[in-house]
């Protein structure tokens, strides 16, 4: 029998392992860091989470407004997390957060504040906090002990009774011992006995958790179970009033976040499990970025911070752009963050309904002027109102995280480089010019590439690497960076 013939692929790679071995060989002859010889030896980086073994019991908030349920829910969590201020009305949607008490981790629900025969924008504020109760373990509800039980807490107490969830009575703003007497009045309502609490202090919420986690059962007996592996996480960004809610809803067939024409509906990001194309995805709606974040105030400041949030723990960021009106500064800023995140990309072009030839026209001069520095972002046309094309939100979202994802190895790109440098060599500044010694992918999600070099390399050199580099890899949809570390040649010793 014949020996096997090695084939042309296998020469290839045999030769860029050979080449590859000689340029780290190279580098012994420069004053490399720890840290340098660490990424050389390939660390490892990151890894996966186990999938849940069932979903998380649910601890719904829910009350009148302003009697201090988001102030609750974030001496609950430890943190400012939900947005709280004096006016009443703050929160709008349902907000889920994980949170943790006694070693038991539970999902706790935000809810806005619900009312007696509200109307418009507030009855659909209610929708949701009746929603909340239906789909929580479990129900916390909150009554202001100093104004004492009013004919809308009275309606509260018959959806409670009527909805046959477990309830614990909160009454609130309990700041010392002269307001147990306003606590004791609610005994009234029904519920049993209240659980005298200050929200704002901290008073008495440790023995209120420790009650709630005997009602809570081990697992959800409402919620689905979230599939091993866990669906990928998208943020759902823009400025106010460009359709975050509405493609959330069109997404889930349903009215899951409130929906106005008031721009600034949504504050908090509202996270929802949805079904799209044949697989489930965490869907993230957030708050309309407005302006800058120092220049904003109050809640509008609150939930900028919630946004930025959403998106750091989000793997790609949905930008909606209004495509019917001229495009604003605001948009581009939203863009910028989703890059400067290190996120995937997709930019949705939304209220497509609403076009006319010549706005398209004007739209792709737009493109070409402001979005000259993102050419690789995947753009869909879409319409969240009517549901146009919002299927094709799936095939730009894979293609976005497949690159998010790509890892390119050591020898392909050392060789990609070697050509490139050999054909167009770093210009010559001050009587030097600057070698690429070696290069490596540190990191996915975002590819993150480290270039030893000889000395620094302008600007305008490393565009032109990552320009070359997307086109010989891709990149589509995800953003890539690129650092340079300088090194010195040894001195020799006699």
């Amino acid at each position: 029998m014949q020996p096997t013939q090695p084939s042309d692929g296998q020469d290839a790679d045999d030769q860029q392992a050979q080449r590859v071995e000689a340029l780290r060989a190279g580098l012994a002859d420069y004053d490399l860091a720890p840290e340098d010889l660490a990424l050389l030896e390939g660390a490892a980086q990151g890894g996966g989470d186990a999938g849940a073994a069932g979903p998380l019991p649910v601890l719904a908030v829910v009350g009148r407004p302003n009697v201090g349920k988001s102030t609750l829910v974030n001496r609950i969590l430890g943190r400012r997390e939900a947005v709280v201020q004096d006016t009443p009305g703050v929160t709008r949607d349902r907000v889920t957060y994980e949170a943790e008490w006694a070693g038991r981790n539970f999902l706790l629900v935000d809810t806005g504040g619900w009312e007696q025969d509200a109307r418009g924008l507030h009855e659909r504020v209610a929708d949701q906090a009746e929603i909340a109760i239906e789909l929580a373990d479990a129900v916390l509800f909150v009554v202001d002990a100093t104004v004492g039980a009013t004919t809308t807490d009275e309606q509260v107490v018959r959806l409670l009774r009527r909805s046959g969830k477990p309830v614990i009575l909160v009454a609130n703003k309990v700041d010392d011992q002269r307001g147990e007497a306003d606590a004791a009045a609610l005994w009234n309502l029904g519920l049993g006995e209240p659980f005298a609490l200050s929200a704002l202090h901290g008073r008495g919420s440790g023995d209120l958790l420790d009650a709630a986690m005997e009602m809570l059962p081990p697992v959800s007996q409402t919620g689905g179970p979230i599939r091993d592996g866990g669906p990928r996480r998208i943020a759902l960004l823009g400025r106010p009033n460009v359709g975050k809610s509405s493609l959330l809803n069109a997404i889930t067939g349903t009215e899951r976040v409130v929906v106005d024409d008031v721009a600034g509906t949504t504050r908090d990001p509202v996270d929802e499990l949805v079904q799209l194309g044949d697989r489930q995805w965490w869907f993230v709606d957030t708050a309309g970025i407005r302006r800058r974040v120092h220049q904003t105030h109050g809640a509008d400041f609150y939930a900028s911070l919630r946004t930025q949030t959403a998106l750091e723990k989000a793997e790609v960021g949905v930008v909606l752009v209004d495509a019917s009106v001229p495009m604003t500064e605001q948009d581009i800023r939203v863009i910028q963050q989703v890059i400067d995140a290190g996120r995937a990309l997709v930019i949705a072009y939304n209220k497509w309904d609403l076009m006319d030839d010549d706005r398209r026209e004007l739209l792709e001069r737009e493109i070409e002027k402001e979005l000259v520095q993102v050419p690789w972002a995947p753009r869909i046309n879409i319409s969240a109102r009517t549901g146009w094309h919002v299927d094709r939100l799936v095939r730009a979202l894979d293609r976005s995280l497949e690159s998010w994802d790509t890892r390119i190895s050591t020898g392909r790109l050392n060789s990609i480089l070697g050509e490139l440098v050999a054909a167009h060599p770093h210009p010559v500044r001050g009587g030097k010019q600057p070698r690429i010694l070696f290069a490596t992918q540190a990191s996915t999600r975002p590819p993150r590439f480290v270039l030893f070099a000889s000395g620094f390399l302008e600007p305008g050199y490393r565009r032109f690497i990552e320009r070359r580099l997307r086109e010989t890899f891709d990149f589509t949809g995800s953003p890539i960076e690129i650092s340079v570390r300088v090194r010195e040649k040894r001195r020799r010793t006699r």
